[in-house]
C-alpha cells in the first residue's frame, strides 16, 4: 500500500516508525516530513495546512490511504477534501474535529449528553467573562475558544492573572482569531491522564493511558508547552476509574457525536483530570497527542496500518489491538527559550550513541545541505523513548540516552515519571 502521511512533529515520525514495521506497507511519503522521518520515508515539502497541495499530493503519488496527525488540516476540512476525491482517509471529518477545534463546541456537548466535566460557560464578551471569572470562588481557567498549538489554556493564581489572561486573548489577540470567544471552567485539582482510542463511529478500541506534562520546568513550573515528556501506563490509575472513562468519556462521545449527526472517526483523545470526586474532561482533542503517542506507539504489538485502514474503511470491529505490558517513557529535548523565543540551526550531536531498540523521534529538526548533519528547526526538537518492563527501569534507560545527545541550548524536564522507583 501507499501511504501519505501528513505532519512534521515527533508524533508523525513515531507513526511513520510504526508504519513502516508492516509488512502491507510499500511506499511511505510524509509531507513535509522532518530528519527523522526522511531516514525512514520520502519527505515531501509541502505544508500540512496546505489543502490543496496536499490533496494534489495524494493524486499524483495515488496513496491507498492518508493518515493526518496534526489538528489544524483536520479543523480546515482536510479530511472532507480528500473523501470528496475517494481517497481513503484516517482522521475526523471537519464537523466531528470540532471537538477540539472549538473549546465552546465541546463544552455544549459534554453538557448536553452529561458526560463528566468542569462547570463552566463560554463569553464572546470581555466585560461578561471578566465578571464571571470574578465572581467565581477561586480563579477559573481561561481558554480560548480555538487550536493554539496546546497553549491556549491559561491556569491563573490570582483573579488579577485571571484578568490579565482574558485580556490577553480577547483584547490583545495573543491567539489571534482563536481566543476572541473563551471559555472560563472551574479549576480542578487532581492528577491529568490522556485517554487514547480508536474508533470508526461505532466502534471503540483503547489504547493504553499515558501522563504528559504540560509545564516547561521542573516541579510543574515555567509556561505551558505542547508537552515536555510522557509515561504509560499510570500506575496510579485504578481499574475502576479507567472503566469509568471509557464508558462514561470515550464511548459516550463518539456516541454523542453521532446522535449529533457529527460521526467522529479517527483517534479520539480525552485529556482528564482525575480525583476523589472521579474524573472529568478538561479537553478533547481529534488527533494522538504529542508527545503521547511516541510513549504508545512503542506499546503497540499489532500492525498499526491495519488499524488505521479498519477505521477508515468502518471495519474496526474486525480488529482488535494488541499491547505490550512494559512501560514507556519519552523525554522532550527542546530549544533553548521553548516556548518563547528561541534559535535554531544547531548541529545536533550523539545520536549515533543511543542504545539498541532506544527510539528517537524528531520533530524540529533538518537536514543540513551536506545532507548528513542533523540540525535544530523548532522549539520541540527531539523526543527520546525507552520501553522497559518497569517504569523505575524505562526512566533510567531513558535518560541515561538523553545525557548522550546535545545541542545548544538544549534543555529538558529531569523529572518525567519522577516518584515511581
Amino acid at each position: 500500500m501507499n501511504i501519505l502521511l501528513i505532519g512534521s512533529g515527533a508524533r508523525e515520525h513515531a507513526i511513520a516508525w510504526k508504519l513502516r514495521q508492516s509488512p502491507r506497507l510499500d511506499e511511505l511519503i510524509v509531507a513535509p516530513g522532518n530528519a527523522g522521518t526522511a531516514a525512514i520515508a520520502e519527505n515531501l515539502p509541502i505544508a500540512a495546512n496546505d489543502l490543496d497541495a496536499v490533496v494534489s499530493a495524494a493524486r499524483d503519488l495515488r496513496a491507498d490511504l492518508v493518515i493526518i496527525g496534526p489538528e489544524e488540516p483536520l479543523a480546515l476540512g482536510l479530511v472532507d477534501r480528500l473523501t470528496a476525491e475517494s481517497f481513503a482517509v484516517f482522521g475526523p471529518t471537519q464537523s466531528a474535529a470540532a471537538i477540539e477545534s472549538s473549546k465552546a463546541f465541546s463544552h455544549d456537548l459534554v453538557e448536553r449528553h452529561g458526560i463528566p466535566h468542569p462547570t463552566g460557560r463560554v463569553f464572546d464578551s470581555m466585560n461578561e467573562a471578566k465578571e464571571y471569572a470574578l465572581a467565581s470562588a477561586s480563579p477559573p481557567v481561561i481558554k480560548a475558544d480555538g487550536l493554539a498549538a496546546g497553549k491556549g489554556a491559561i491556569v491563573p493564581d490570582s483573579a488579577v492573572e485571571a484578568m490579565r489572561a482574558i485580556d490577553a486573548m480577547m483584547a490583545q489577540g495573543a491567539f489571534g482569531d482563536a481566543g476572541k470567544r473563551v471559555v472560563i471552567q472551574e479549576r480542578l485539582a487532581g492528577l491529568e491522564v490522556s485517554a487514547h482510542a480508536f474508533t470508526d463511529g461505532v466502534t471503540v478500541r483503547h489504547m493504553p493511558f499515558a501522563c504528559d506534562y504540560k509545564r516547561a520546568l521542573d516541579g510543574n513550573l515555567g509556561p505551558n508547552t505542547g508537552g515536555m515528556g510522557v509515561y504509560s501506563p499510570p500506575p496510579w490509575l485504578d481499574d475502576a476509574i479507567a472503566t469509568t472513562i471509557r464508558t462514561e468519556v470515550t464511548e459516550a462521545a463518539v456516541k454523542a457525536m453521532a446522535a449529533d449527526g457529527r460521526p467522529y472517526r479517527g483517534v479520539l483523545y480525552p485529556g482528564l483530570m482525575v480525583n476523589e470526586n472521579g474524573p472529568k474532561v478538561i479537553e478533547f482533542n481529534s488527533r494522538f497527542g504529542d508527545p503521547e503517542t511516541q510513549a504508545i506507539l512503542p506499546r503497540l504489538k499489532s500492525d498499526l496500518l491495519d488499524i488505521v485502514l479498519a477505521v477508515a474503511q468502518n471495519q474496526l470491529h474486525e480488529v482488535e489491538p494488541e499491547w505490550s505490558d512494559d512501560a514507556c517513557i519519552g523525554v522532550v529535548l527542546a530549544s533553548g527559550g521553548y516556548p518563547g523565543e528561541y534559535s535554531t540551526g544547531f548541529p545536533i550531536r550523539g545520536l549515533d550513541t543511543v542504545d539498541p531498540g532506544v527510539m528517537v523521534f524528531h520533530a524540529g529538526t533538518r537536514l543540513a545541505d551536506d545532507g548528513r548533519t542533523v540540525l535544530t528547526a523548532g522549539g520541540r526538537v527531539l523526543t527520546v523513548a525507552a520501553t522497559a518492563p518497569t517504569l523505575a527501569e524505562a526512566r533510567r534507560k531513558v535518560y541515561d540516552n538523553v545525557a548522550r545527545i546535545s545541542f545548544d541550548g538544549m534543555h529538558y524536564r529531569r523529572d518525567i515519571a519522577g516518584g515511581f522507583e
